[in-house]
């Protein structure tokens, strides 16, 4: 009889190391581990010292060795330029270790660091594979970052080389990226050896004579590299955190402790078993990117899926359930921006053919809180389990999820489930004191994090102390809010900084969320905090509203005041709920609260890096102003 989460939660608290050696069986090591768990220098533990491994050797080499060489290991499939590419993991390995040839006669070795700046085309796969063959440490930036912030990873992380292309593609335009890269490469004060650009057929870059190389011309020539052995606690890359302005936050993520912990998540949680196709749609400029379209499905010996395109738009809000049908998509993984963006475009499903879903399994939903209206509008038109599981760039993989790969629990709307094995969740007040169930406080987990989980900043260990386990001594401070139930399902309701204090009370801008969300007219809120003189702040509701209504906005505004106050009561003093057109997001779909609360509070702000759509802010500022607010 297999185990069950309780069982094997348990173990995985009581007796962590033996818990992490069994799982670690399953990767292959070149030397062994002199210990599981290095504590001598706590609170800063690493995992696995003394072994040697390799990253793209466990994500490629060994699955070609093991039988896997004729396995579709990646499937592109870009509705924006309409090709569809399939990769064997023997088609793969050849590529990567001829780029890997192409980094090393550039000089590129162990340690060094290459910047990658790339579209969602396969040679991003490629880029951060060949980085790891070598023990390079990749920096992925997203692609089409503005040349200043560009600029500034550039000299945190002194690349030795940049893998860039010649442009991005949106739906309705093209993004050129080598003149970014140039400008950032000007204002950097650190200058690559080389750059290496992908020529696009949509916008062909000029080339640097002397830096610059041809993508296509340079792998073709090149000599295959073979793998380099590195220490299980050397780093595999850097990602620096979105929105990062001034000084950079770079997460750092191990070798040995990543590949552990997401070849344990690929069947434990989201229960793929290898062979098996696993979607994630998301971008590589994203932690969601590298743990779940490159290396956890790879190193577990899935096919994975590179979608260039949108959920809407490329070509209409059917477009995921056509890549699901030609691919025999089994686990799809996704931000819940993307589902509110299909529910608002078609919200009776009418697009959904069942046909065409009959091999999905299972949804994932992360990146953001997922409100139970779009979670319950999934289930529904989906039949299948919607399981929203909670986690962050820093830990690399999921602190709370409903295990599909052990046992699925019952689904509470709302909650991410329980921990994940491994993660030790608590709810602590300001004075470190756990909370009552049901409580709102600070949710942490408790030291040592399990392996994947970040073991530092990239060359800024005090910062890490003091951002991340200062505040709450033995815990790393996740900074986010929420609570425990009495069953213990945990609700992670908002960013610690999104919880405002409303004459005295501390209230969650995510329960007025989950309110709005369930008028049936809406399709996506946010809800922040403005100034309020007499109060100190006071709650304000954005609705974007489902395609087709036609209904009066003044009424629905105030019918989403009334739910408000109906089920969270007076003391949310929740008066105002204006209808916008979009909301501002990050192209990783976060909603931009803080930006819209500086604009109706006046308040100085700059345009976010990350932001999807600089043009739409004008808009929220006209709409504020419409409603009494001062707009910016």
């Amino acid at each position: 009889m297999a185990a069950s989460y309780d069982d094997i939660y348990a173990r995985s608290l009581s007796d962590p190391e033996a818990f992490w050696a069994e799982a670690a069986e399953d990767i292959h090591w070149e030397r062994r581990w002199d210990r599981v768990l290095d504590d001598s220098r706590a609170p800063f533990y690493r995992w696995f010292p003394g072994a040697v491994t390799n990253t793209c050797y466990n994500s490629l080499d060994r699955h070609v060795e093991g039988g896997r060489a004729d396995q579709l290991a990646l499937i592109y499939d870009s509705p924006i330029t309409g090709v569809i590419e399939r990769f064997t993991y023997r088609e793969l390995l050849d590529r990567v270790s001829r780029v890997a040839g192409v980094l090393a006669e550039a000089g590129v070795g162990k340690g060094d660091r290459v910047l990658v700046y790339m579209p969602m085309a396969p040679e991003a796969v490629i880029a951060m594979l060949a980085c790891a063959r070598l023990g390079a440490v990749h920096s992925v930036v997203f692609g089409g970052f503005a040349a200043s912030e560009l600029a500034v990873r550039i000299d945190d992380a002194t690349p030795k080389v940049v893998l860039s292309a010649s442009c991005g593609i949106e739906p309705n335009r093209i993004v050129e990226y080598k003149p970014l890269l140039d400008e950032a490469i000007e204002i950097a004060t650190h200058k690559p050896d080389r750059c290496v650009i992908l020529q696009r057929p949509q916008a062909e870059a000029e080339m640097v004579a002397g830096r610059d190389l041809n993508w296509a011309d340079a792998e073709a020539s090149a000599e295959p590299a073979p793998c380099t052995w590195v220490e299980a606690t050397d780093p595999l890359y850097i990602l620096y955190t979105s929105g990062t302005t001034g000084q950079p936050k770079g997460i750092v993520r191990d070798n040995g402790g990543h590949l552990v912990a997401l070849n344990w998540s690929m069947r434990n949680i989201y229960g793929v078993e290898p062979g098996e196709v696993y979607w994630a749609a998301s971008d590589v400029g994203w932690v969601v990117g590298h743990s779940y379209i490159v290396y956890g499905p790879l190193i577990h010996g899935n096919t994975t899926v590179l979608f260039e395109g949108k959920p809407v738009g490329t070509p209409d809000a059917a477009v995921y359930w056509r890549v699901i049908a030609e691919h025999d998509v089994k686990v799809l993984f996704t931000a819940p921006t993307a589902f509110r963006a299909i529910k608002q475009q078609d919200p009776n499903g009418d697009l959904i053919r069942p046909e065409q879903i009959a091999g999905l399994r299972t949804l994932f939903l992360a990146g953001e809180r997922a409100d139970p209206d779009t979670v319950q509008w999934a289930e529904d038109r989906l039949g299948v389990p919607v399981i929203d599981h909670w986690w962050q760039t820093e830990t690399g993989w999921s602190i709370c999820a409903n295990p599909a790969g052990i046992e699925l629990m019952p689904v509470k709307h709302g909650s991410p489930t329980k921990p994940v094995p491994g993660w030790d969740v608590r709810v602590l007040d300001e004075a470190t004191n756990e909370v009552a169930p049901g409580e709102i406080g600070a949710l942490v987990a408790r030291l040592p994090l399990p392996p994947g989980s970040f073991p530092t900043l990239w060359q800024a260990e005090e910062r890490y102390r003091e951002a991340y386990l200062e505040e709450f001594p033995g815990y790393y401070k996740t900074g986010d809010a929420g609570y425990i139930d009495e069953d213990g399902y945990v609700y992670v309701m908002t960013r610690t900084d999104d919880v405002i204090n409303v004459a005295g009370h501390r209230l969650s801008t995510g329960q007025m969320e989950e309110v709005l969300a369930a008028h049936p007219d809406v399709a996506e809120c946010a809800v922040v905090g403005v100034a309020d003189e007499l109060k100190g702040q006071a709650p304000l509701g954005l609705l974007v509203l489902n395609a087709g209504v036609e209904r009066e906005q003044g009424a629905i505004e105030g019918e989403a005041v009334r739910l408000v106050r109906e089920q969270i009561g007076p003391v949310a003093s929740f008066k105002t709920a204006i209808v916008v057109g979009r909301l501002p997001k990050t192209r990783s779909g976060k909603i931009l609260r803080g930006t819209v609360q500086k604009i109706a509070d006046s308040e100085a702000y700059t345009v976010p890096p990350t932001i999807d759509d600089p043009a739409i802010l004008p808009e929220i500022a006209e709409a504020l102003r419409s409603a009494g607010y001062a707009g910016g």
